[in-house]
């Protein structure tokens, strides 16, 4: 049964999210999924939400790393008692426990050590969302460094099946229809949201869609897929040697495409690269290849057939009229070779 990411709090962000209100939160979202909730969180990487809330970039990981250890001992059961700079508990204890007996953790890391370290520090999972470019992907064995030696230094342990990474992708079923359907609103994505809303730090405008479309699909810097559910296979099993090995890869979800062409994006996603991916085709290779190359064992069953024909009169009459072509192919494999039993009667 798939579970349910909700995103990241912002746990610094009081008094919305104080850790006792969030805590509470996940709670009631566990038990409405059946015990499926995943916790996310995050310091805040748009300086437009601490600006609004009047908050100093410069506590807001601190802040967070406080909150998840706080939080993680409500789960538990325990009462607590903590007072800080931006929050106060006194004798708190959740009324009602998640669902799960351990829900699971997820720390956003971008650019920084931050969000590894914490996961480290805790034993919890992380979702690398920095790896949207090439210099974010190149750098994932060494930012899983980060979250093993902090791991280390606190006792803990970090899985990499808990290690989800973060990939941009629009397939469809021809390399040239991909790029058609997403040229457009890849050039206006990343000139008005990226260039002129993120101002996101060496990002430049793109001059025309075909510049968008090699920049970030096809030259060797590109970290993005825009092709063929066999283009995005072979990007995410690159990025799995890259990085040493992960869990879960997560699609992030854009509108270069219109909305139809972007749903049958995901749905070839599902058909396709899942499958391929998490190894669900390799029993029916398998069995593929026994059949094709252990032709004896379907040999045997044909002379078996054949053996019943020829005890019968009326159907060694029928073979001299019934052709290979006119049976089912339902069970074909153990199909005799009509065309060829006939010619050998008529030479007898």
């Amino acid at each position: 049964m798939p579970r349910l990411n909700f995103g990241a709090f912002l746990a610094p962000h009081h008094p919305v999210d104080h850790p006792f209100n969030v805590a509470q939160r996940m709670v009631q979202l566990d038990w409405m999924t059946g015990g499926r909730a995943i916790f996310g969180s995050g310091p805040g990487a748009l300086a437009s939400d601490a600006h609004t809330l009047g908050i100093d970039p410069m506590v807001q990981r601190d802040r967070q790393d406080e909150a998840i250890g706080i939080i993680r001992r409500l789960f538990n059961g325990e009462r607590v008692t903590a007072k800080s700079d931006w929050f106060t508990l006194q004798d708190a204890a959740l009324q009602l426990l998640p669902l799960q007996e351990e829900m699971p953790f997820a720390v956003a890391s971008q650019i920084s050590p931050s969000g590894m370290t914490l996961a480290g520090k805790h034993g919890i999972g992380i979702i690398s969302i920095g790896s949207m470019s090439s210099e974010g992907l190149n750098a994932l064995p060494t930012q899983w460094g980060f979250a093993e030696s902090a791991a280390a230094k606190h006792g803990k342990t970090v899985d990499r099946k808990n290690w989800r990474v973060l990939l941009s992708w629009h397939i469809a079923e021809t390399r040239e229809k991909a790029r058609a359907e997403a040229r457009e609103g890849l050039l206006r994505h990343h000139n008005q949201y990226v260039v002129g809303t993120l101002q996101r730090p060496g990002a430049k405008p793109f001059s025309d869609p075909d510049e968008a479309m090699e920049k970030t699909a096809f030259s060797d810097e590109a970290a993005a897929t825009i092709g063929t559910p066999d283009d995005l296979v072979k990007r995410i099993k690159s990025v799995l040697e890259i990085s040493g090995g992960f869990g879960t890869v997560v699609g992030f979800v854009h509108d270069w495409a219109n909305p139809e062409n972007t749903m049958r994006s995901w749905d070839m996603v599902a058909r396709y690269v899942v499958p391929e991916i998490n190894g669900y085709l390799a029993g029916l290779r398998q069995s593929q290849d026994f059949v094709a190359t252990n032709r004896g064992v379907f040999d045997r069953a044909k002379e078996a057939i054949m053996a019943k024909i020829n005890e019968n009169d009326a159907a060694v009459a029928a073979l001299a009229v019934t052709t290979s072509g006119r049976l089912g192919n339902a069970s074909a494999s153990n199909l005799p070779d009509l065309d060829k039993a006939r010619a050998q009667a008529g030479r007898r």
